[in-house]
């Protein structure tokens, strides 16, 4: 295999998963909508991922606290990737809740949390997943394949037709960033 026939090759697959994503348009549309809500109504968006899931979340905090294509207002949203907390969690609870306890100490009804995992199985997401049902916090599942143990346990599904996790990480952020397009437009009103 050559350098040109790999970028050729995953050219082809991207051209069959995009066939696909015309589908998601109404969940995309629901998630945007929550997202306002939970701003209207003086929320946050939390979100949470590990690995690349875990770069990916910081990147759309960041786009909502500071800014996509042009300057408006700021948006509440964060990232639960401080190391200290992090690191903390995992050493003293165990791995599994290093979000969940985040999300215990910050989440209020009202707020959304993103949860991106491309397996849907990610233990850490599913148990802030379970404490944000507990304190009444609004959930969203950034997930892939079959979609693990979170298929159906979500508010919101954002669930791509793919087995190639990097697939599945990029049209995750290819609709994050449509919805960022959206917000731009609408962060004035909200």
């Amino acid at each position: 295999m050559t350098p040109a026939s790999a970028y050729l090759s995953w050219l082809a697959d991207w051209r069959d998963l995009v066939s696909k994503l015309d589908a998601m348009a109404p969940v995309v549309s629901q998630l945007g909508e929550a997202m306002v809500e939970c701003w209207k109504g003086g929320g946050k968006v939390m979100f949470a991922g590990n690995g690349g899931s875990a770069a990916d979340a910081m990147h759309c905090a960041e786009e909502l606290v500071v800014r996509f294509n042009k300057n408006r207002r700021p948006l509440a949203a964060l990232a639960l990737l401080d190391p200290t907390a992090l690191t903390c969690a995992g050493n003293d609870m165990g791995y599994e809740q290093i979000f969940s306890r985040q999300v215990d100490a910050l989440g209020k009804p009202g707020d959304l949390f993103c949860g991106l995992t491309t397996s849907g199985n990610s233990p850490n997401i599913l148990r802030a997943m379970a404490v944000c049902r507990e304190r009444g916090v609004k959930t969203v599942a950034f997930i892939g394949k079959d979609g693990g143990a979170l298929r159906g346990a979500c508010d919101i599904e954002i669930l791509v037709p793919s087995d190639s996790t990097a697939h599945i990480q990029e049209v995750h952020m290819l609709i994050f960033h449509a919805l960022c397009v959206w917000i731009d437009e609408v962060a004035d009103s909200i």
